[in-house]
């Protein structure tokens, strides 16, 4: 069964940074890309970056430059260090080896003005 589980969330001032982690489950992990999503109130749940097995990256334009997607295969743990936040980044943010899912409980994030 495929588990997920994200840490790393909390409350930040605007221009502040944070780091997520995201243990997963070795059957998934080390072959797969890896995401990082997030679901704003009222809002879709959308991707925010991704990263392949090999390492290579991609990011959505709102968080280019800010974000880094990162992830250690021989602890089967992805990362996501946020810097610079601004209050729009207020999410839950979840990662996924598919937009799909499965997913895990998430970790909120509020960043504030």
């Amino acid at each position: 069964q495929v588990q997920l589980v994200e840490s790393g969330g909390g409350l930040v001032q605007a221009g502040g940074s944070l780091r997520l982690s995201c243990a997963a489950s070795g059957s998934i992990f080390s072959s797969d890309a890896m995401g990082w999503y997030r679901q704003a109130p009222g809002k879709q749940r959308g991707l925010v970056a991704i990263i392949t097995s090999g390492g290579s990256t991609n990011y959505v334009d709102s968080v280019k430059g800010r974000f880094t997607i990162s992830r250690d295969n021989a602890k089967n743990t992805v990362y996501l260090q946020m810097n610079s936040l601004k209050p729009e980044d207020t999410a839950v943010y979840y990662c996924a080896g598919s937009p799909f899912g499965p997913w895990g409980q998430g970790t909120q994030v509020t960043v504030s003005s």
